[in-house]
């Protein structure tokens, strides 16, 4: 048998990000408000309607700023997504006569995101010209 006398008490538990209770995510600041609003504008050039919506999943409650362009980009990309598929149809149906369309898509779409990431990366609300608000 052994003797718990000589061992001596565990430490007090601790919490290890102590937050007051209802706190939610940390806010943004500015500059990360900036660099991220490009970031959601730009992403969408790499990886279509998915970068828009994993910052804005990542950053809606975390800044107004970001929550907003990032619905505004996703909107847009997901115009985007439909009007490739419209072009394609077009292409079918004209048996390739309007080849260019899907390429006059990318086209506008490349310049207007750039448009969105600039404006975002000088903290300035950015609407494009034409989306489908489908995300509120």
């Amino acid at each position: 048998m052994t003797d718990d006398s000589t061992m001596p008490p565990p430490p007090p538990e601790q919490p290890s990000n102590p937050q007051p209770a209802g706190a939610g995510p940390a806010p943004v600041s500015e500059s990360d408000e900036r660099t991220m609003g490009l970031l959601t504008h730009l992403s969408a050039i790499l990886i279509g309607l998915f970068g828009p919506l994993i910052f804005w999943l990542i950053y809606k409650e975390r800044s107004d700023f970001l929550n907003d362009q990032g619905k505004e980009a996703l909107n847009f990309n997901i115009t985007v997504a439909i009007a490739y598929v419209v072009s394609y149809i077009l292409m079918a149906v004209t048996f390739g006569i309007l080849f260019f369309l899907p390429f006059l898509v990318w086209v506008v779409a490349l310049v207007f995101q750039i448009m969105g990431g600039m404006a975002a990366n000088k903290h300035q609300r950015y609407r494009y010209p034409f989306a489908l608000r489908l995300v509120k």
